[in-house]
């Protein structure tokens, strides 16, 4: 059952990142714009395409959400093998994504002190561009 519905999910989110779903997608907007008179721009005629685009929009949404955390895990995995296989590197950083926010914005901190250590900046340059005039 995952199988499939992985498969319909990335199959469906591919299809509607394409140029032909947003022909067909711009094409149905004509066609219900063009039958607007034949229906006399009715209420019923507008609750359609509200109702039709709704209900593409919610499934949408959950397709898309899908692949991004399919892809976002790939990265991760990815990413933490990268760490994993460079001898030095501080592996603890494999599953940072399970790190509270606050460990987070500590490790934030450290980096762009880091940053600054290599940019050669002072830490009361907050990340500025080295001016014309100033010395770095």
């Amino acid at each position: 059952m995952k199988t499939t519905f992985t498969n319909i999910a990335l199959g469906a989110a591919s299809w509607v990142g394409s140029p032909p779903a947003f022909i067909a997608a711009c094409t149905l907007l004509i066609v219900w714009g063009a039958t607007g008179p034949l229906f006399h721009f009715s209420n019923q005629w507008q609750l359609m395409i509200d109702t039709c685009t709704s209900i593409v929009i919610f499934l949408i949404v959950f397709l898309i959400q899908y692949s991004q955390n399919r892809d976002v895990t790939a990265i991760q995995l990815k990413l933490d093998e990268l760490i994993r296989a460079v001898e030095g590197a501080r592996t603890h950083l494999v599953q940072l994504e399970e790190m509270s926010d606050e460990d987070l914005a500590r490790l934030q901190v450290e980096f762009q002190r880091l940053q600054r250590v290599a940019t050669g900046r002072r830490p009361d340059d907050k990340g500025r561009a080295p001016g014309p005039d100033s010395p770095g």
